[in-house]
């Protein structure tokens, strides 16, 4: 089989991003997690799609909604537990979730399993947009400088 050239590609050369942006307290929490930005290396702009390995005992990230952002998960392999507002359920693969941009719904995925869990995540990228942490005193937004998180209150990290 030959090397893919753009816009295909082989999703084992696209770097690998472990940890998170979090700020600690919050960034430990995470555990192994490891993304690969196949959107961003595809040249996309207006949504990412990143392919996303959780190890044993990771998590997603901190359960949240969004403001503008929809987002979209498809379980390729192994399980992770989808925490809301409604409780929880395991997700296997082919199974999928998705979060409208504004619903207050707060989400995030946890492997309590043995094996790694392997999912495509998928959201659009809509400047100005929030993300709400109800169970975390943290915020995270945007303004003219970038990103960035904050306090609830409104002091930043």
């Amino acid at each position: 089989m030959t090397t893919p050239k753009l816009p295909a590609l082989d999703p084992a050369t696209v770097e690998e991003r472990r940890g998170s942006g979090y700020p600690e307290p919050f960034r430990s929490r995470m555990g192994d997690r490891v993304k690969r930005r196949l959107g961003e290396a595809c040249g996309l702009t207006r949504f990412g799609v990143n392919l996303v390995t959780l190890a044993p005992g990771g998590q997603s990230a901190l359960r949240h909604w969004h403001t503008l952002e929809d987002e979209f998960v498809y379980v390729l392999s192994g399980e992770v537990v989808l925490i809301t507002d409604g409780g929880e359920q395991v997700l296997g693969p082919g199974l999928c979730a998705g979060y409208p941009a504004g619903s207050r719904d707060a989400h995030h995925f946890v492997n309590r399993g043995r094996e790694p869990a392997v999912y495509l995540e998928i959201g659009n990228r809509t400047p100005g947009d929030a993300a709400f942490y109800p169970d975390d005193d943290l915020m995270w937004g945007e303004d003219e400088q970038g990103q960035f998180a904050a306090h609830k209150d409104g002091r930043r990290y």
